[in-house]
């Protein structure tokens, strides 16, 4: 019987987070991002910036955190990063205080497609709802590219909302759109880590 948990990032995982971020990437965007661009990432810088990011976070609030399934081991199967909002979750034109304060936001979360819908994002999620709420952030926000629909739908099944700011990054010199979703974070309503934000069952993102 497989069991699936959440825990705070080692410098150790740093290599196993590139990897997990270079697979996913190039299964999930491949229709979205150039080819050219997923082929060309490098693996060791990842690595690096990962290690730099779990040794030396920027301030107690930014986090990252893997997703493990054990079995007859243990396998790293995702992670989650997230901060306070910084000018990375503003929209085009958006006054620096637009978002006001209290606010957390999402910078990566991804389950490696093989690992996925057996409740790792859920339970990622419920880690990082749970740590932001101990952080006195009472709202989050996070950046999705308009085509994942799996994301936006992950993320939506779990009370999140559009709201209503879009940007486009530029990469290789094509435009690729992503729209903002953001959550109000009440207080705790359930203890059980397979659900995500206000208890609501969701799937893992693909």
């Amino acid at each position: 019987m497989a069991l699936g948990y959440v825990r705070p990032a080692r410098e150790d995982d740093a290599g196993e987070i590139a990897r997990i971020q270079l697979a996913t990437w190039r299964a999930a965007y491949r229709r979205i991002l150039p080819r050219h661009v997923l082929d060309n990432l490098d693996e060791k810088y990842l690595a690096r910036r990962w290690s730099s990011a779990v040794r030396q976070p920027p301030s107690d609030a930014h986090r990252v955190l893997v997703a493990v399934e054990q079995a007859e081991q243990s396998y790293l199967v995702g992670f989650a990063a997230s901060g306070p909002a910084d000018a990375e979750a503003l929209a085009p034109n958006e006054p620096a205080d637009g978002l006001g304060a209290g606010v957390a936001a999402v910078t990566d979360l991804l389950v490696e497609p093989r690992w996925g819908r057996r409740g790792h994002g859920s339970r990622l999620l419920a880690a990082m709802v749970d740590h932001w709420r101990g952080d006195g952030f009472d709202r989050a926000v996070a950046w999705s590219f308009d085509a994942d629909q799996a994301t936006r739908k992950f993320l939506t099944s779990t009370g999140w909302e559009l709201d209503g700011a879009a940007r486009a990054l530029d990469v290789e010199d094509m435009l690729v759109p992503q729209v903002r979703l953001h959550v109000t974070l009440g207080p705790p309503e359930t203890d059980d880590a397979e659900t995500g934000e206000a208890g609501a069952q969701a799937p893992d993102p693909a």
